[in-house]
């Protein structure tokens, strides 16, 4: 590691050297202040610990809460000392008051790498270096450690995706926690990979295309058509076609349309511009 394994932030600094640094190493907040009698007692166990047995494992970040008042209202300092830990910009864990030597002890050890996530960062490194065999080998193993380790996870879907075994690989995105640095990305490859599942069956596109402009009406063929313009990006144009589904017939493979503009919704971002215009026209129709 290079850098002080402690360090004081501000207000101007707390994002560069508390949120941007957790993206490599756990930043160990201590909010405190001068006139803090539990502080006096708290601070220098953290300091020696970071400075000791932690070093290069962890940063600890000291903040004033005098000095840096935005701070403490941002982060909801109640009562001080605070301890607050940051990995990949995310608060993880945090404690309030003066814990014995042994407990803070604790606390640090929990926020360090585990076996799961040592292998889960060697199969993002061989996956990144086109290995994705070996790739495939580290996340598993971390996943035969964590059963639901985000990372390893999101990192079996992509190797398995890439080799063409999307059913595996949206089993492994569907199973990515809700709530993990990795979620966002599951929903959506885990959206889009079961549109290409469902399209697989639905025939070519051509010739839907033509059975759909000799019969406008023909839901069956509108629905299969939406679901292979959608498997291969061209969600606008599968929405169109499954929102007139919703609007013939909504019936149809079990509400099946609707169920499929929700996936594309999850593919392109649920907060997105196409999301959003199409939810409403999907509304209106609904109700």
């Amino acid at each position: 590691m290079t850098g002080p394994s402690v360090i004081e932030v501000s207000e101007d600094s707390f994002e560069r050297e508390v949120l941007d640094r957790s993206e490599t190493l756990p930043v160990v907040v201590d909010f405190w202040a001068p006139w803090c009698g539990p502080c006096r007692f708290l601070g220098p166990v953290l300091e020696r610990l970071a400075e000791g047995e932690f070093k290069g494992s962890l940063v600890l970040a000291k903040v004033n809460t005098d000095e840096a008042p935005q701070l403490a209202t941002d982060y909801r300092i109640q009562g001080i000392p605070a301890v607050k830990a940051f990995r990949n910009r995310r608060l993880v864990a945090e404690f309030v008051g003066a814990l014995p030597e042994d407990q803070v002890r604790n606390f640090l050890q929990s926020l360090l790498p585990s076996q799961a996530d040592r292998l889960a960062a060697q199969g993002a490194e061989l996956e990144r270096s086109g290995d994705g065999a070996q790739a495939e080998a580290r996340y598993r193993a971390a996943i035969g450690l964590d059963r639901l380790h985000p990372a390893a996870l999101a990192g079996l879907g992509r190797v398995l995706e890439a080799r063409g075994d999307l059913e595996g690989a949206l089993d492994a995105w569907r199973r990515v926690p809700a709530g993990a640095p990795e979620s966002a990305e599951a929903e959506r490859k885990a959206a889009l990979l079961a549109l290409k599942h469902q399209a697989a069956a639905a025939g070519d596109e051509a010739s839907l295309q033509a059975r759909v402009e000799a019969a406008p009406k023909d839901t069956s063929s509108r629905y299969a058509l939406g679901l292979a313009l959608a498997a291969r990006g061209e969600h606008r144009r599968a929405l169109e076609h499954l929102l007139e589904v919703v609007r013939l017939d909504r019936k149809l493979d079990d509400d099946g349309a609707r169920q499929a503009m929700l996936r594309i919704f999850e593919a392109v971002g649920p907060r997105s511009e196409l999301a959003d215009e199409f939810r409403s026209r999907l509304a209106s129709i609904l109700y």
